[in-house]
């Protein structure tokens, strides 16, 4: 019987918990998945310190630690009893943690992901495997993104480029190159949808813009999509990785001041943001890709997406789905994958690629459950 794995990830939406079901005998498998929402006034509280000025009271600091931690096992749990599989048949389980903090850049370099991994081990009785981002920040990485590995793996390519595009709070992109003997390469692009969901949440009180309608409405401001543009992070060669320590509501404030535009057209702007930052990543990074298979929550909002596709045309633009792998849950899957790596002690061959680290690395450290 093939060993299965459980990858648990949040990203920078902090929308709720992903948990992916995964074996890997012969290829990556999606067995099961689900996402798991945050407690609202968790949720809350992890935005606050992702989006603020990183002030936060000690106390307060190490309880989120722990109430992450345990929302992340409580959605470990609920997969398991949802499927009618006793913890004890999973080798290991990946947490990938909440982002609270990504600054690898600097004298002092770090990135902070909070849900302790002793509780989750604790509550789970499942080893679990976390802390994959601060290895490859020690040997001089970004740390981010770690996907690209997975999307290797997972996408065998048959002599033609195909760019793995992951729409989270963040945009990032995986270069799987038509010709085997170059190195895998992936980075952040930018925002994808961290602004969007911010920015509706603050102007209709709602976690996101639903089949991107509030966009739809709009329409694209000229003065303030330039002035987004020339943030220096977009030309900014890789290795690179970013998040809401950059693209926050108080950014987007600076670009705004001085000028009188309906919140609808800002949610236009912020979409051809998104699009256009992704595309002018893809044709200086991947000018010979044949196709763009997009994954992550923003798969979903068809106003990204066709202005993804319009930037992009003539290159065919679609949803993962088409290959048969859920786009709700390849991240997901990607710790689940890693947490298997850890376990066999084997270093991502191509992370170090991606991150710009100084060579391979074994990431992650393993709380093994149970008394």
């Amino acid at each position: 019987m093939a060993a299965l794995y459980l990858g648990l990830i949040s990203g920078t939406s902090a929308d709720g918990i992903d948990v992916a079901l995964a074996s890997f005998a012969r290829k990556p498998k999606l067995l099961a998945g689900l996402t798991h929402p945050y407690p609202e006034d968790l949720r809350r509280r992890i935005l606050a310190l992702a989006q603020g000025d990183g002030r936060i009271a000690l106390d307060e600091f190490g309880a989120l630690d722990v109430e992450i931690a345990r929302a992340f096992a409580a959605a470990a749990l609920t997969l398991l009893k949802r499927e009618k599989i006793d913890a004890t048949r999973i080798r290991a389980l990946g947490s990938h943690g909440q982002t609270v903090r990504h600054r690898p850049l600097g004298a002092a370099p770090y990135t902070m992901q909070l849900g302790d991994p002793n509780v989750i081990a604790e509550s789970t009785g499942i080893a679990t495997v976390a802390d994959f981002r601060r290895r490859d920040i020690a040997a001089g990485g970004h740390g981010a993104p770690l996907a690209p590995a997975f999307h290797a793996a997972m996408l065998a390519h048959d002599g033609k480029t195909r760019v793995v595009l992951n729409l989270g709070g963040i945009a990032n992109i995986t270069i799987l190159a038509g010709d085997k003997k170059k190195p895998l390469r992936g980075f952040d692009t930018g925002p994808a949808s961290c602004l969007l969901d911010a920015w509706i949440a603050r102007h209709r009180d709602q976690p996101f813009d639903k089949d991107g309608a509030f966009a739809a409405s709009g329409r694209i401001d000229d003065t303030l999509l330039k002035r987004l543009l020339s943030e220096p992070y977009f030309a900014e060669s890789p290795p690179k990785s970013t998040g809401r320590e950059v693209f926050h509501l108080a950014w987007l404030a600076e670009h705004l001041r001085g000028l009188a535009i309906a919140p609808k057209n800002v949610q236009a702007t912020l979409v051809a943001l998104s699009a256009l930052t992704i595309a002018d990543a893809i044709h200086a990074h991947a000018r010979d890709a044949r196709e763009v298979w997009v994954c992550g929550g923003g798969v979903h909002n068809p106003v990204l997406m066709a202005a993804i596709a319009q930037a992009l045309a003539p290159i065919p633009v679609a949803s993962i789905a088409r290959l048969g792998i859920d786009p709700d849950f390849v991240e997901a899957m990607t710790f689940a994958w890693l947490a298997r790596e850890r376990l066999e002690n084997r270093a991502a061959p191509n992370v170090y690629s991606v991150t710009g680290a100084r060579g391979p690395r074994v990431l992650g450290g393993v709380y093994y459950g149970g008394g």
